[in-house]
């Protein structure tokens, strides 16, 4: 069935959207395992500042079809046994598997301006990098983070003292 591969198979998703939807410019299916959502944001920007795309869709998703990937997670001794996300506690020991799906939609402010759009929110600037060597491949690098965060001022043009809020 030649439908079977176009139905199933990851890389055919982003391909099939902009199909439906009649979009052009870049169709991009990524997976960069937690940061796959902010990556799809960043890369959304970097195409819209490049005039590849008048407007595009940043979506992130995560669904738990089957549960190999759980239990190996498990295994490894990623998941918190608990089944409690304790982010920034000293007690920090895994993190806590879960669904969702999330889309934005991203224009150049100027753009969404005159054309009237509401407007939720302005990305201001991002960043991406990988954290290379830490205590574990699934150990954040406490360097590596604290460079891609001054990369995103940077690009926002903002000082860490222009920050009122942080969501992590």
């Amino acid at each position: 069935d030649p439908y079977l591969a176009f139905g199933n198979a990851p890389n055919f998703a982003a391909g099939r959207l902009s199909y439906f939807l009649g979009a052009h410019g870049p169709a991009v299916m990524l997976d960069t395992a937690c940061s796959s959502s902010l990556v799809t944001i960043h890369l959304a920007c970097a195409s819209l500042r490049r005039r590849e795309s008048d407007q595009a869709l940043a979506a992130g998703v995560n669904l738990m079809l089957t549960p190999q990937n759980s239990i190996a997670t498990s295994r490894w001794g990623m998941l918190a046994p608990d089944g409690q996300c304790k982010t920034f506690d000293a007690g920090a020991d895994g993190y806590v598997r879960s669904e969702g799906a999330g889309v934005v939609v991203l224009k150049r402010l100027s753009d969404a301006q005159r054309d009237g759009d509401r407007i939720l929110a302005v990305v201001r600037g991002s960043a991406v990098n990988q954290d290379g060597p830490s205590s574990g491949q699934t150990v954040p690098s406490g360097p590596a983070q604290q460079k891609v965060v001054r990369a995103a001022l940077a690009s926002a043009r903002l000082e860490p003292g222009d920050i009122d809020y942080v969501e992590a």
